[in-house]
């Protein structure tokens, strides 16, 4: 039996404990506060962040990084990705050196502008790593509805032991060695779906929204090309995937968060009706600038940073994109 410690108790940490019990695999997680490792351990259920989900009862959590991760194979970090340096320094030797990480979130860290992977190299330079994205909803992961996933790591072989340790009938992994364009497109699509939501919340139609979904795509990808990344990865799951589930559907945190802002709502009023971190936020402002460095045009990207950093009506916005010049396709 596969043991996977999961760190960060969040919605999409605990829908990948649910996933680790189904494919057959001893699962502990990592929590920040007792009251939800009470919740779980007690009542078999995260009222916090998925309330009205029920948890296999084999399914523990700790306060305890030791106890996390004693016996472990593998550890998934599933903290929101402008955590996961703290997190890192937090469990420091307690977590070795050799232990093979899954990367579950999806942001690039402002002022170091590195993906988690990178991230990930600074410290541990010698950890195998393996980086999961996909259009996956945590509540529907966790309530087992079909979803499919992609893993990407360097080495075929550690994707697939995360594929076998997590893979079910209702939860299907792909494997990919593209590990920095599985990492951007989770990490730009976040953005661009604050933009989607803004369309929407202004009511400008369908049309609107489909444009932007295609701009954006072509955005991700000039950025993911200019990293090294592989133009086919954008055209999978991790890119117009889970870009296209986030920018239309329901449950998106980023695009509710956008929508509230195109009525009318300050950012501030948007985010404290949010539970979750919504990562979009603080991935405007680093995906502008690692564009910016890069010399990559990114006017979708750029013109959502500046309404939720830099003071710009949304309505400047609207007119400045619809303004650029016409270019070819």
């Amino acid at each position: 039996m596969t043991r996977l410690a999961i760190i960060g108790a969040g919605a999409w940490g605990t829908a990948l404990a649910t996933v680790a019990r189904r494919a057959g695999g001893d699962v502990a997680i990592w929590a920040r506060g007792t009251a939800i490792t009470e919740a779980i351990n007690r009542h078999h259920e995260n009222p916090v962040y998925l309330p009205g989900v029920a948890l296999d009862p084999a399914i523990a959590a700790t306060t305890d990084r030791g106890a996390a991760l004693a016996g472990a194979d593998a550890a998934l970090i599933a903290v929101p990705a402008q955590f996961q340096r703290d997190t890192l320094v937090a469990f420091g030797p307690t977590l070795p050196a050799n232990l093979p990480l899954l990367l579950c979130a999806k942001g690039i860290e402002t002022g170091s502008l590195k993906t988690m992977a990178e991230l990930v190299a600074e410290f541990r330079p010698a950890t195998p790593i393996a980086v999961l994205s996909g259009p996956s909803f945590a509540a529907e992961v966790a309530r087992d509805l079909p979803t499919a996933v992609v893993i990407a790591s360097h080495d075929p072989a550690l994707a697939e032991f995360f594929a076998t340790a997590l893979g079910n009938p209702r939860f299907r992994p792909y494997l990919s060695e593209d590990v920095t364009g599985v990492e951007l497109g989770g990490a730009v699509k976040n953005v661009l779906a604050i933009a989607c939501g803004i369309v929407d919340g202004l009511r400008l139609g369908d049309n609107a929204r489909a444009a932007l979904i295609t701009r954006g795509l072509a955005e991700m990808t000039r950025l993911g090309l200019a990293k090294g990344a592989r133009a086919e990865t954008f055209a999978g799951l991790s890119g117009l995937g889970d870009l296209v589930l986030t920018c239309c559907g329901g449950l998106s945190r980023n695009h509710a968060l956008g929508v509230a802002l195109g009525r009318g709502q300050s950012l501030g009023d948007a985010l404290a009706g949010s539970r979750s971190v919504v990562e979009g936020v603080a991935s405007a402002a680093s995906i502008a600038a690692l564009a910016g460095g890069l010399g990559v045009e990114m006017p979708i990207v750029i013109a959502v940073d500046a309404v939720l950093h830099r003071g710009m009506a949304i309505a400047s916005m609207i007119e400045g994109l619809l303004a650029r010049p016409r270019r070819s396709e």
